[in-house]
């Protein structure tokens, strides 16, 4: 039974934290098309990062604010994400994305310079986590729709960063172990 209806309000205890096996795994595909529950739930993923960013609503329920979220972050071993958040040019990036593939992405690569963040992580994580600096990527849309989708600078990361999390990969993996500042060599990277 689908507890994520479109009328179910995701807090923090819905999050799962770090150290639970579902973000270490690889997600499933989801079926398509899309069935009632698959969409009630990415809508209740979308209207979380919503309410999260909404600082009387985060207030109310305690929210930490979130620019993306996966399935397996509250506990479905779904490939799917929900990303919402807007970039400094002010562009509205809102996207509930399903089976999502990068089909190309650019050489170079950039990082953010105060490291990312996660709602499965409650603590301070340091250091520089490279990412693609822009990606072309293929998804179904809640309408059930295939659309490509063209990423540059902070939209790019975000979408890297979720789907890290369908393929069990937390972004501090991602981060030099023995120098948590040190760059990769041979690859032009840059600060965003």
């Amino acid at each position: 039974m689908n507890k994520f209806k479109s009328d179910y309000i995701i807090t923090m205890d819905d999050i799962v934290k770090e150290g639970d096996p579902i973000l270490q795994q690889k997600t499933e595909e989801v079926k398509l098309p899309l069935s009632e529950e698959d969409k009630e739930t990415l809508e209740s993923m979308m209207q979380f990062l919503k309410n999260s960013q909404d600082p009387v609503i985060a207030k109310t329920y305690q929210l930490r604010a979130g620019v993306g979220l996966s399935g397996n972050q509250i506990g479905l071993n779904k490939r799917m994400f929900a990303m919402y958040f807007t970039d400094e040019k002010g562009t509205l990036y809102e996207h509930a994305l399903v089976n999502p593939k990068i089909i190309s992405h650019s050489a170079t690569m950039i990082y953010l310079p105060q490291s990312e963040g996660c709602l499965s992580v409650d603590r301070e994580i340091s250091g520089y986590v490279p990412r693609y600096e822009r990606v072309k990527v293929k998804a179904t849309d809640l309408t059930g729709k295939e659309i490509e989708l063209r990423l540059k600078g902070f939209p790019a990361i975000v979408f890297q960063h979720e789907f890290d999390h369908l393929n069990g990969i937390m972004f501090y993996d991602r981060i030099n172990e023995k120098n948590p500042f040190k760059l990769p060599d041979n690859v032009e990277i840059k600060s965003l």
